[in-house]
């Protein structure tokens, strides 16, 4: 006889290993920090500003909309298109703004503008976001709705 008698068990032990390896293979690498990252980010260390100067202007980054990114600084609304990739990193490119004069907030807008392009990493951590460009210097953010 060619066939082996077919038990119950063995077709169920093939099923669960079909199972198992179709569900493995569904299985796509995912990072944490790309599921956390679309949300209102406020901005709380960037270089020389103080953190105190910083939070009084609402520095913020908004990434709750795909395709629709932006951010504030106290003056301008700045808009900007990121492409964050699973493995930590990031880049952003087209950062524009508006075009009002705002005297004390200008100095913090003009260097996010400048430095944003130039970052090329982040890691989220609980409710922290950390951008890092490629000379090392970091913008690091909480989120918004953490209280």
């Amino acid at each position: 006889m060619l066939f082996k008698k077919i038990s119950m068990k063995n077709i169920l032990r093939s099923l669960f290993f079909v199972f198992g390896l179709l569900m493995m293979a569904n299985c796509a690498p995912t990072n944490e920090a790309s599921q956390n990252i679309s949300r209102k980010w406020m901005l709380v260390e960037f270089q020389d500003f103080s953190k105190d100067f910083i939070m009084k202007k609402g520095a913020n980054l908004d990434l709750s909309t795909k395709d629709q990114y932006g951010a504030n600084m106290g003056c301008n609304r700045m808009f900007m298109k990121a492409d964050f990739k699973p493995d930590g990193t990031v880049v952003f490119s087209q950062v524009g703004s508006t075009m009002m004069f705002c005297e004390d907030a200008m100095k913090l807008e003009d260097a996010f503008g400048k430095s944003l392009p130039a970052v090329t990493r982040y890691k989220t951590d609980g409710h922290f976001l950390t951008l890092t460009s490629k000379d090392g210097s970091t913008m690091k953010f909480v989120a918004a709705d953490w209280d």
